[in-house]
């Protein structure tokens, strides 16, 4: 009666392995719910949030990716990063043989300044006065002699999808060995048909695209930085690729983007449980409202408990099997999000939401990058680049030209 005709299904698919601790999270009650396209959406919510049956009601809201979707990643060939590294070794004078490297640093690792930051890096060249500031990166030298990644450790990327063919990425990618690609079917039972190396929620099917024209390769990208296979002799080194013995964490491709289709609010939820429940322990993910259009109290009150529900799903059941046991490196996962990119202090959510940790930018000088966020709900600042200061971008793995 208030709505017409209308369709009715549940957001979170039924997984028998999972079904329990769905229910006992609540996520089993949400449901889609699509009717007339004429109708008004906030009289709609309004009428049905009048039911008693109903205790929360919010729209399918979009969301936008934090970060310049217009601008497309560079694609460098391995050949280019060998040449690279050969013509301008001198002028960085970079070596890494005395730092006690666990494994032989591929060719652009010298160009990596977010890693091991020097002080001695050419960008002063075209920024005279810019004074490159030694120890402004990650630390991964010292990290790396701890461990260089640890395979049982599975990083989701939610953004545009992973390149899992990329050849400094395919060892290193995570795997459903009880799928198939284009088999049309749910082989095992998770609610998720041919999901071998983890789902397209845009287009709600196991193909990973990467190749849309409008796509910026920031999947690709994000998952090289943190699993770019490490001593191969390719491309760039990442945080936790591995040493070429050992292999690194494996990357979970949950794709909420493809080139400029629209991505919204379901897709999120659906993918951040969806990593929860296949194996992940890390949710990474470079998207989100722009700052200051979500109060704390519109945050807080439900509007979008549907995304805070998912996230703290997230936060108390990765890592754990179906009765509660401990099967991944760690009981319970981390959400991380992206600081956003709007240059403001005002809260970014889900950023601000207190069950992650965000991340804000910061360029080789030390300062914070022209266009991140920052505020006291930021947790923490990391090397992000700054296209403002010549040749101070992060390298990066990136799908093959267009």
């Amino acid at each position: 009666d208030i709505l017409g005709g209308y369709h009715f299904e549940r957001i979170f698919p039924r997984d028998e392995r999972n079904e329990a601790r769905t229910r006992e999270a609540g996520l089993h009650l949400w449901y889609k719910v699509k009717f007339d396209e004429n109708a008004d959406l906030h009289e709609a919510a309004r009428k049905l949030s009048l039911l008693g049956e109903i205790s929360a009601v919010q729209g399918n809201h979009r969301i936008k990716r934090a970060y310049d979707a217009k601008r497309l990643k560079t694609f460098m060939s391995n050949a280019a990063a060998q040449r690279l590294s050969a013509t301008r070794a001198a002028e960085d004078d970079i070596d890494f043989s005395g730092l006690g490297l666990p494994f032989e640093a591929d060719p652009a690792l010298k160009y990596q300044w977010h890693y091991n930051n020097t002080g001695d890096y050419s960008f002063k060249e075209n920024n005279p006065d810019a004074k490159v500031v030694a120890g402004c990166d990650v630390n991964c030298v010292e990290a790396w002699k701890m461990c260089t990644g640890d395979p049982s450790i599975v990083v989701a990327v939610l953004d545009e999808g992973v390149m899992y063919t990329h050849p400094d990425l395919e060892a290193n990618m995570w795997k459903n060995d009880g799928e198939v690609l284009n088999a049309g079917k749910d082989a095992d039972g998770n609610g998720y048909e041919d999901d071998v190396y983890g789902y397209n929620f845009v287009f709600e099917t196991g193909v990973i695209s990467w190749d849309d024209i409008n796509d910026t390769g920031h999947g690709t990208h994000v998952a090289g930085v943190i699993a770019a296979q490490n001593n191969n002799g390719i491309g760039i080194s990442s945080i936790a690729g591995g040493n070429g013995d050992i292999p690194g964490v494996k990357i979970m491709s949950c794709q909420i983007f493809s080139g400029n289709t629209v991505s919204n609010s379901l897709a999120t939820v659906r993918a951040i449980k969806y990593a929860a429940d296949n194996g992940a322990v890390i949710c990474q993910n470079s998207w989100g409202y722009t700052a200051g259009t979500i109060s704390e109290t519109d945050w807080k009150n439900g509007t979008y408990s549907a995304l805070t529900r998912a996230i703290q799903y997230f936060n108390k059941y990765a890592g754990l099997d179906e009765n509660g046991n401990q099967t991944g490196p760690m009981a319970g996962g981390i959400v991380v999000f992206a600081a956003g990119n709007d240059a403001s202090n005002e809260n970014c959510y889900p950023a601000a939401d207190a069950n992650v940790v965000s991340v804000g930018a910061l360029s080789y000088l030390g300062t914070p990058s022209y266009y991140t966020n920052y505020g006291k709900w930021v947790s923490m600042s990391a090397p992000g680049g700054d296209l403002m200061l010549s040749n101070a971008c992060l390298l990066y793995t990136s799908p093959s030209p267009r």
